[in-house]
């Protein structure tokens, strides 16, 4: 398994991969575009990618602006093998390392990714919507 900064070329696959996940499926497909993916490369924060055997099988992305992880998703076949945790980790230090001191996301209630996230050490918060709770890891409690 490798981890690399995410490029424009990756963007077909990311997509693929953000409408593949069994869980936190996009209600609209329209929510997330490519345009929006190459913002995030970027401009609005960064991106990376996990690859076996040259083939992206996850994705991460961190939000610059309001320190938050804007995406992270793994191809179903490979859930389980700490591709999630090792992306979310680059994720969160990019942040840290440019100054963030807390970092939050969202995700859904009672879900593989909400059990995910608090074995990770984040603190879950209250319930954004009906169908998001809040998540934040501070850098005191970063691993």
């Amino acid at each position: 398994m490798s981890y690399r900064i995410a490029t424009i070329e990756d963007i077909p696959v990311i997509m693929e991969i953000r409408f593949a996940v069994k869980e936190n499926v996009l209600t609209n497909p329209d929510a997330v575009t490519p345009a929006m993916c190459i913002d995030y490369l970027d401009k609005l924060g960064h991106g990376w990618v996990a690859e076996m055997d040259q083939q992206v099988v996850g994705f991460s992305y961190a939000a610059s602006e309001d320190n938050s992880i804007w995406a992270l998703f793994v191809l179903p076949q490979f859930e389980g093998h700490g591709i999630g945790k090792n992306l979310l980790t680059l994720a969160t230090d990019w942040l840290f390392q440019r100054g963030a001191n807390q970092i939050k996301l969202g995700t859904q209630p009672d879900t593989r990714a909400d059990r995910f996230y608090a074995l990770q050490g984040w603190v879950r918060g209250e319930m954004k919507s009906k169908t998001e709770v809040a998540y934040v890891l501070t850098r005191d409690k970063a691993n």
